[in-house]
């Protein structure tokens, strides 16, 4: 089977995996990349169209889990932060008394531990898909410049 695949189609195909590092470079460019090179050489090339949706698949299973994670986040920020939106918890509702103005953070509100815990938890989640799409993808390019197919985890497969 890796004898049939042309030193172009291996390139190429390594190519298409290593774009999506373009992310750090281009806003969306894990997406807008990959996506060019797959759709100008999905028709001729069997190999370069599998592993252009790899590719493809796997960024957008990233960005999925990602915004789930966020979202998720969310009511924990919001939750253990009652009243940092009421704007008497840093003495900002005496504005308009000029002259007596002054910031009171009262420590005894501030729940400080109960709000860290899920926030560092969802910090270190997107930490490792970070990882995660850092390893696998550098895993995929030298693979796929091997020749060899390869398929990423945790993947949901959108474009079939």
């Amino acid at each position: 089977m890796e004898s049939t695949i042309t030193k172009h189609e291996r390139n190429l195909s390594a190519l298409i995996h290593a774009s999506t590092f373009s992310r750090f470079l281009i806003p969306f460019g894990n997406f807008i990349i990959p996506l060019v090179l797959w759709t100008a050489n999905k028709n001729e090339n069997s190999f370069v169209d599998y592993n252009g949706k790899q590719a493809l698949n796997f960024q957008i299973s990233l960005l999925i889990y990602s915004v789930v994670l966020g979202v998720i986040s969310i009511p924990f920020f919001v939750g253990f932060f009652p009243d940092i939106f009421d704007f008497g918890f840093f003495g900002f509702d005496k504005l308009n008394n000029y002259n007596n103005f002054s910031i009171n953070f009262d420590p005894d509100n501030f729940r400080f531990g109960s709000w860290l815990i899920p926030l560092s938890l969802a910090g270190l989640a997107h930490a490792a898909l970070f990882i995660i799409n850092v390893v696998y993808t550098l895993l995929a390019t030298i693979r796929t410049n091997e020749g060899q197919y390869f398929e990423y985890p945790l993947t949901i497969k959108f474009i079939k």
